[in-house]
């Protein structure tokens, strides 16, 4: 059998990095001139995607750290290949603000590693500073 780990999260502690996250990815986007061009390729992306990562762990509070993971790399994955996906009313939405740093307008591979290094970089934080609140269940295979 194997192993999974699961926590209750407190969601008010998750609305907060959220709303951390949030904020640090404007900053980011606005003081982009300040950071090196290797830095604003990722920066935004990954920022975009840990923000995913502990919105999709506020709404699945008590499952486990692998099923988070999982579910918030297909979410960043899947809103990044309907990039792909060019229609009027879609491409209506990017041109807002909201929509622009949602939905993306043009499919990127650098996006995607970025996704990935936010959501791993997120696991891990979440894995080293609340590992006290996590628990051992047998899963069924």
């Amino acid at each position: 059998m194997a192993q999974e780990i699961i926590m209750k999260r407190n969601r008010i502690l998750y609305f907060c990095i959220i709303i951390a996250l949030i904020s640090l990815g404007l900053a980011a986007r606005k003081w982009q001139t300040y950071l090196p061009d290797l830095i604003n390729v990722y920066l935004g992306d990954a920022i975009w995607a840990a923000m995913i990562y502990f919105g999709i762990a506020f709404i699945f509070n008590r499952r486990s750290l692998s099923f988070i993971a999982m579910l918030s790399l297909a979410f960043c994955y899947c809103i990044e290949i309907s990039q792909f996906y060019h229609a009027p009313w879609i491409d209506e939405i990017r041109h807002t603000r909201i929509g622009a740093l949602i939905l993306g307008f043009a499919f990127l591979w650098s996006d995607i590693l970025a996704y990935t290094l936010g959501i791993g970089i997120s696991f891990l934080g979440e894995l080293f500073f609340f590992k006290g609140k996590m628990k051992e269940i047998n899963a069924v295979a």
